[in-house]
This record gives C-alpha cells, structure tokens and sequence, in this order.
C-alpha cells in the first residue's frame, strides 16, 4: 500500500509504502479511490485533538472498492462500492449505544484518528460501518458528502422545522452541502464568511443563499437559526446577537477556538446554543438516501495522493472553493 502518514502533529505527512493491510474479523479490505480532507485532519495534524494513534493515517470521506472480505461479513460483497466514514467503530454497550446515541458513545473509535483512514490506497475497516452509496455520483463527488455532508444534515437537523432563516459562518466544504439541502427545505440562507472573502461569498450566492457579508456584519434580518462551522469561538456571541428569541445556535465542528465572555443579555430570551458531536449510522443511511434525490451537488478539487500536504495547506489557507478530495 501507498500512504501518507502523520508521526507526530506539526510536522508534515511523510509518504510510506508498506504491506497491504490484512481485513480482521467483521472487516472489509478496500481500495481506495478517493478521500476527501477536513477541517478535522488539520485539527489532527495542529495537535488540536488530543491522543491520536501515532503513526496515523488520516482520512474519514473514504470512497472505495471491496476486495476483500473478513469472516463474518455479510453485509457487502466483493466489488462492491462503499463509503467509510469518521465513526469507525462503537463499544455498543454503553448507556449512550444502548439509547440510539452511539454518536457519544464512551469508547468509540474515529476514522483516521485512532483507527487508520483514507490517506492511503487501501484500507481496512470494520464493515459494520460501512455504507452502501449512490450510482448517481463519482468517486470525488462523493467523498464530502461522508463527512462534511454528514454533519451539515445533523447540524440542520438540530433547527425547528418553522425556521425560515438560517445563518451559516464559515462557507468551506460542509457549508455548501447544507445550503443546498436548506434551499430544498425552502428555508433563506444567510452566508457569512472571513471578512473580504469575495470568492467564498460569490460561491455562496452560486449555492442559494440569500444574503452573504463578512461574518463581523450583522445581517440585515433577524435569523430564526446559525450554523458555525468555522472553528472561531468568537463567532458564537456573534451568532447568538444575529438570531431571535427562541433561536438556536449549533456548532457544528469538533474544535473550535476559545469562546470570549459575552453578556447573558445575547443569550436571554430562550435563545439555546448546542454542539454537535460526531453522527450516527442512522444518520448516514438517511443522508446518504436523501442526497441525490435533492439532488445535492458537490464543489471539488482534486489532488494526488502524495500532495496531501498541498491540499491541507489550501484549506488551512481558505484557498479552496467546496472540497479537496485526494486520488490515490
């Protein structure tokens, strides 16, 4: 296998070629056709998550080909295309597991953070969640949706049904995904992104949204909704002053920078702010069904394998329109 692997964060991914990885028990053997990069790589990468398995393959948007099998694996068979997500494996005991919230499971295990991802041209995986994917999409298309999809419809899944406006900070790879699915919704977004960024606040307007302006604006209308995805946390009293009595404020990334004081004023009036952590297989299956029925469509960049770490500078330098996705 060919792979670009990560030794200790700050520094760069190194390329490896070593021995195909062999499936275990209850496993799938996949090769890699595309992977798609987020946020939370470079997270991984800065030292912003803590503990990772090092040596770590990154990648969690992971779209391959089946040819392998573990015993004990019925749900897929050999050629079979399928996506591997960030929730790689669940203790399926806790009191969390038990309840239907295996997205806060006590002992989970996450696609290239603790288990090796999609960085590479193979990979293995516990098949149990894996997912079958849709014919109407190509390889690259489909690896955003596995993760910056994926989070986009939990976050939007967290607003009441009645709510028209919706704010987003932070238009990247998981934003454009959800404007999407929030204009299928029949709901007005409201784009915010870095203050200047001309580019992203165009690609918004491309996407559906109603509005765009420089996330230190306040929008012209009250929102009844905010989705931040951008891991700023001075965004949230922001957020919390641009939306209505009753209004929620979601955040929808895995890190995020200090939150500054703010005055319980912003807050007051029922206003309620919540994260979101990670996502269930459920909401997979369901995503994943709904996708080409909107249909959702997918900005992509693609890099060779070997430049991933050209493709997480570009993204940590806001320099990408939509999502980079790398080929083996």
């Amino acid at each position: 296998m060919r792979a670009m692997i990560l030794e200790k964060p700050g520094v760069p991914l190194r390329f490896l070629e070593a021995p195909d990885p062999v499936p275990g028990e209850g496993e799938v053997l996949v090769r890699i056709s595309a992977c798609g990069v987020c946020r939370t790589d470079l997270h991984v990468v800065d030292g912003e998550l803590p503990d990772p398995k090092l040596p770590i393959i990154l990648g969690h948007e992971i779209v391959g080909t089946v040819t392998g099998l573990g015993v004990n694996v019925d749900n897929f068979k050999l050629g079979e295309r399928i996506g591997i997500p960030w929730l790689g494996r669940t203790c399926g005991s806790c009191s969390y597991c038990q309840s239907g919230a295996e997205n806060l499971c006590d002992d989970p295990g996450f696609t290239g953070y603790q288990i090796d991802g999609g960085y590479a041209d193979v990979t293995v995986a516990d098949a149990r969640f894996c997912f079958p994917v849709s014919a109407d999409y190509s390889d690259s298309e489909l690896a955003p949706l596995l993760c910056a999809g994926l989070i986009g419809y939990r976050s939007l899944s967290m607003v009441d049904n009645d709510s028209g406006r919706i704010g987003i900070y932070g238009f990247g790879a998981a934003a454009h995904i959800v404007t999407q699915l929030a204009r299928h919704q029949d709901r007005e977004v409201y784009a915010f992104t870095r203050p200047g960024d001309l580019a992203a606040q165009e690609f918004a307007l491309e996407m559906g949204a109603t509005w765009v302006g420089d996330s230190d604006r306040a929008p012209p209308d009250e929102l009844d909704a905010a989705i931040i995805f951008a891991p700023v946390g001075s965004l949230i009293p922001a957020a919390l002053k641009a939306v209505r009595k009753g209004g929620v404020v979601i955040c929808g990334g895995i890190h995020m920078s200090d939150i500054p004081s703010f005055a319980y004023k912003i807050l007051w009036g029922e206003r309620v702010l919540r994260s979101v952590a990670n996502l269930t297989r459920q909401d997979a299956r369901d995503f994943l069904e709904l996708a080409p029925k909107v249909p959702i469509r997918t900005r992509i960049e693609e890099f060779a394998l070997e430049d991933a770490n050209l493709a997480l500078e570009a993204l940590r330098a806001g320099n990408l329109t939509g999502a980079a996705v790398l080929i083996p």
